[in-house]
C-alpha cells in the first residue's frame, strides 16, 4: 500500500505514467522536465565556474554558486580556498531560500510586493532558528544589501563562520541564484570581499543577459 501511494503521487506530477492494459508503470513525461532543469543546470555551472575561481583567488576564501530552485538555494558550484582549515560544503547541498547572507541577498533584489509576501510568513530562517528573526534588524540589513550590492552573515547560521552573498538575475531580472563567499575569516574583512562578490555576481548576470547598469538604475530608484 506504502509502494502504490508513493506511485500516485509520482503519478499526480506526471513522473510516472500507469499503463492501463497491462497495469504497470513507465517513466512519465514530467521527468523532461526536471532533465532540462539538470541539463540547465550543468551549463551554468560551467559558465560560473571560472569566476568562482577567480573571487577563491582574490580572496583565498571559498566561493560558492547556489541555484535558486522553488523555496531552496543548490549549490551547483564551488571553488575552494587555499587555507588548510576551511569550511566543506558539498555540490547539491540545500540551503532555505530565507537562510542567512544568501536570503538576505535574494530578498533585496526581489520586486516589494514578493518580497512583503515571503517576509510575512511564520518561519524565517535569515538568523538560524526561527525564534531568532528580528524584522527591524532584517529591514535595516535589506537596506544595506540595496545600497551595497551584497548581503552578509556574521555568524548567525553557525558560530565563527562568516559569509557573503550578491544576488545572480537573468536577462528579465529574475533571481537565478547567488555567489556566496564562506569561510572562516574574520568580519573585519567583509567591508573588502563584498564588492568583489557584487562584483562577481554582477559579471555572471551580465553573462544571463541582464543590463547591469539599468538594473542599478531601477534599483536606485527603488530606494
Amino acid at each position: 500500500s506504502k509502494g502504490y501511494s508513493i506511485l500516485n503521487t509520482l503519478s499526480k506530477y506526471g513522473l510516472v505514467q500507469r499503463e492501463p492494459i497491462a497495469k504497470t508503470y513507465r517513466l512519465g513525461a514530467g521527468l523532461a522536465y526536471l532533465g532540462r532543469r539538470v541539463l540547465q543546470g550543468m551549463d551554468l555551472r560551467k559558465m560560473v565556474m571560472p569566476h568562482l575561481e577567480t573571487l577563491s583567488s582574490q580572496t583565498g576564501e571559498t566561493s560558492l554558486f547556489g541555484l535558486l530552485s522553488a523555496e531552496q538555494v543548490f549549490i551547483i558550484a564551488k571553488q575552494e580556498g587555499d587555507h588548510l582549515i576551511g569550511v566543506n560544503i558539498d555540490i547539491g547541498h540545500r540551503f532555505h531560500m530565507t537562510a542567512g547572507a544568501h536570503g538576505k541577498a535574494i530578498v533585496s533584489v526581489m520586486p516589494e510586493a514578493q518580497r512583503n509576501k515571503i517576509l510575512s510568513r511564520k518561519k524565517l530562517y535569515f538568523y538560524g532558528d526561527p525564534v531568532k528573526f528580528d524584522p527591524v534588524r532584517l529591514k535595516a540589513e535589506i537596506e544595506k544589501a540595496k545600497a551595497l550590492g551584497f548581503a552578509e552573515d556574521r555568524g548567525d547560521l553557525q558560530p565563527g563562520i562568516n559569509a557573503v552573498s550578491s544576488a545572480v538575475m537573468d536577462h528579465n531580472g529574475s533571481v537565478q541564484g547567488c555567489v556566496i563567499l564562506i569561510g572562516t575569516y574574520p568580519g573585519s574583512k567583509i567591508p573588502e570581499f563584498g564588492p568583489l562578490v557584487s562584483a562577481t555576481a554582477q559579471e555572471i548576470s551580465r553573462e544571463l543577459g541582464l543590463d547591469v547598469k539599468d538594473n542599478h538604475n531601477a534599483q536606485a530608484c527603488a530606494l
